[in-house]
C-alpha cells in the first residue's frame, strides 16, 4: 500500500490512555488503581468492538454497498465458507437461472480441495473473496504475525487458482481484534462485513431465515448466507438451496438487482 496504516479513532485512544497510563503511574505512582481501572474499561470497549462484526471502532469496515450502487438498487448476495463440492454447484444453478450474480467468500483449504469449483464460481460471473486460510473459531485471539500468515495463505490460494487477488477480507464470524486491521492495510484488502445476517450455520427453517434477510430489505444492503456449513432444513436440505430462489423472487418483486462487490464498488 502506498499510503502509512492509519489507526482509527477508538485505536488512537487506545494508544493514548495505554500512554497516558504508563507515564501517570511513573510521575505519580499512587494513581496505580485508577491508571489499572482505565486500561481495563479501554480493553472491555475494544473487545466489545471485536466482537460486534458490522463495528467499525477497530477500522474501516464495508457493512453498506456505497450510494451510487443504492441509486441503482443494487444488492450484494455473499455466500461464506465454501466452496462446498455437493452445495456451491447447486447455489451456481440457482444464480444462474435467475441471472444473479454473487461474492463467494471462499476458506483457504477448501479452495484447494476443490480448485475447479473456485475456478468454475468466477467462470460463472461471481466474486471469489478470501475467507482466511484455516477459517479457525481461534481467529479473533490470533496475534499479528499469525494473522498476517493466515490471510496471506488464503490470498496467494485463491489468487493462485482463479487469477484473481482478492479485494476483500472477511474474518470468521466476523469476530476480529485490534490486529486485523493494520494486517489488512499492509496486504492491500478490505474489510468486508454484512448488513443482514439469517444465522444460516443455525437455523436450518427457511422461513426464519427468508424473513431475516429480507425484513426491510432496501437498496445497498450486502447480505449473508453459507453454501459451507449451512444449517439442514426438516428434509435435511442444505438451508440454503431453500431459501435462495425464495430470497432470488423476493429482489425481483422490489426491483432489487443483485451484484457482485467488485460490480458495486470500482
Amino acid at each position: 500500500m502506498p499510503n502509512r496504516w492509519k489507526p482509527s479513532p477508538a485505536l488512537r485512544a487506545t494508544f493514548a490512555i495505554h500512554a497516558g497510563a504508563a507515564v501517570g503511574c511513573l510521575l505519580a505512582p499512587a494513581i496505580w488503581p485508577w491508571a489499572l481501572g482505565a486500561l481495563v474499561i479501554n480493553h472491555a470497549v475494544i473487545t466489545v468492538a471485536g466482537l460486534l462484526p458490522r463495528s467499525t471502532l477497530l477500522g474501516p469496515n464495508l457493512t453498506r454497498l456505497p450510494p451510487a450502487s443504492v441509486a441503482l438498487r443494487e444488492v450484494a448476495i455473499t455466500i461464506d465458507d465454501g466452496p462446498d463440492p455437493d452445495v456451491t454447484p447447486q447455489v451456481l444453478d440457482i444464480l444462474d437461472a435467475a441471472g444473479a450474480r454473487a461474492t463467494f467468500f471462499c476458506i483457504g483449504w477448501r479452495a484447494r480441495e476443490n480448485p475447479a469449483l473456485c475456478r468454475n464460481i468466477v467462470a460463472h460471473g461471481h466474486q471469489v473473496e478470501n475467507h482466511g486460510d484455516s477459517h479457525s473459531k481461534a481467529f479473533a485471539f490470533f496475534g499479528p504475525r499469525r494473522m498476517r500468515a493466515d490471510i496471506a495463505a488464503g490470498q496467494a490460494t485463491l489468487a493462485g487458482i482463479t487469477g484473481q487477488p482478492p479485494r476483500y477480507f472477511r474474518a470468521t464470524a466476523g469476530l476480529r481484534n485490534p490486529f486485523l486491521d493494520p494486517v489488512l492495510h499492509r496486504l492491500g484488502i478490505r474489510l468486508a462485513a454484512w448488513t443482514r445476517r439469517p444465522y444460516d450455520t443455525r437455523c436450518g427453517d427457511p422461513d426464519t431465515v427468508l424473513a431475516r434477510l429480507t425484513r426491510d430489505l432496501a437498496p445497498g444492503d450486502i447480505l449473508l448466507l453459507h453454501d459451507g456449513h449451512a444449517a439442514r432444513t426438516a428434509d435435511g436440505q442444505p438451508v440454503i438451496l431453500a431459501v435462495l430462489p425464495r430470497l432470488l423472487a423476493v429482489l425481483r418483486e422490489k426491483e432489487l438487482n443483485p451484484v457482485t462487490l467488485n460490480q458495486a464498488i470500482s
